[in-house]
């Protein structure tokens, strides 16, 4: 059941378009993330979706209800849709437990399961502005909570965080999403933010949707180099390297799309193989990012074993479900 539904909306700022003719729907319990570069829209449909900006044509719907913007509501906003800005702001000379409570409508104790779940309940004796930034975050997510929202609109949460705080406040989205029961709607431009996180992504580019599916389709399977680009590193291949790829295909068929992921390419001793020239390797955690020529061309590979530059390997090409373009 739709719990969110928008219906063509667009907004317009000096007769340019923000965001153009968007449509989507969120059902209840699914995660959705938005995507895109900076000037893309995000941030725009968010607030659209908020109530705070007024579309320029369509409409949104929540609950079956449509959403009010300002121009049809004396204070802007939905009480049951929170949204946490990149640029929120904490009252000064304020304790934090004198926060929570004074925006807070549910009961002592769901305040404090609030507080534990936001991994806050150490902070409420403190003054605000003897919070850390990613302390800060965490106390503006929970007293939005504290308004017993159904859906949380994220916009960029962890983009100004360390990794430390970052970690502790994926962890804390999570426990929203599935403690809380509480929809979620996230905004983020990295890949790592989003792939492990959402039921479906929507990629914007100039405010339309260019590619929306679930994180393995549109990593898979980019709609074009602008997908491609904003989750990882990606190739290009020429109709002659992908026809010379496709003929050693796992599975026969030589059928695949050109934009390939550089975990996509396979050592292998099989005949057919092709080889390839290591030109540089660097160590990136998890594996080594290398890259190689074939055939004249430059690619990028992923593979868990250490390559010197200089020395010779072969290559095949991986054809699962994911990789064939359908």
């Amino acid at each position: 059941m739709p719990l969110l539904e928008l219906k063509n909306v667009s907004k317009t700022e000096r007769e340019d378009f923000l965001v153009q003719n968007i449509s989507f729907t969120q059902n209840t319990a699914r995660k959705i993330a938005i995507a895109g570069a900076t000037g893309s829209g995000k941030t725009t449909l968010l607030k659209l979706i908020a109530g705070l900006m007024q579309p320029t044509s369509g409409e949104i719907f929540f609950d079956k209800n449509k959403i009010k913007g300002p121009d049809e509501k004396l204070i802007p906003g939905h009480e049951h849709i929170a949204y946490l800005s990149q640029h929120f702001e904490l009252r000064s000379h304020y304790r934090v437990a004198e926060l929570l409570e004074m925006a807070s409508v549910v009961s002592i104790d769901m305040l404090a399961s609030i507080s534990g779940i936001c991994k806050i309940s150490h902070l409420t004796s403190r003054y605000t502005h003897q919070l850390s930034g990613g302390e800060r975050q965490r106390i503006a997510l929970a007293i939005l909570l504290g308004t017993a929202p159904k859906l949380l609109l994220l916009d960029e949460p962890y983009s100004n965080l360390d990794a430390i705080h970052k970690h502790i406040l994926k962890q804390v989205v999570d426990d929203v999403c599935s403690k809380m029961k509480i929809n979620c709607l996230l905004v983020s431009h990295d890949a790592a933010d989003v792939l492990s996180w959402a039921d479906e992504i929507i990629v914007l580019q100039d405010g339309k949707v260019l590619q929306q599916g679930t994180p393995q389709i549109i990593f898979n399977q980019p709609a074009n180099e602008y997908c491609a680009a904003l989750f990882g590193a990606y190739n290009v291949l020429t109709p002659s390297l992908l026809t010379a790829f496709a003929g050693n295909g796992a599975n026969g068929n030589g059928h695949f799309q050109n934009i390939i992921r550089p975990s996509k390419f396979l050592l292998s001793a099989s005949p057919g193989a092709l080889p390839a020239q290591v030109i540089q390797a660097g160590f990136v955690g998890n594996h080594y990012q290398v890259l190689v020529s074939v055939r004249n061309e430059k690619i990028i590979i992923h593979t868990p074993q250490k390559l010197n530059p200089g020395s010779q390997v072969f290559l095949t090409l991986t054809n699962d479900e994911t990789q064939i373009k359908l």
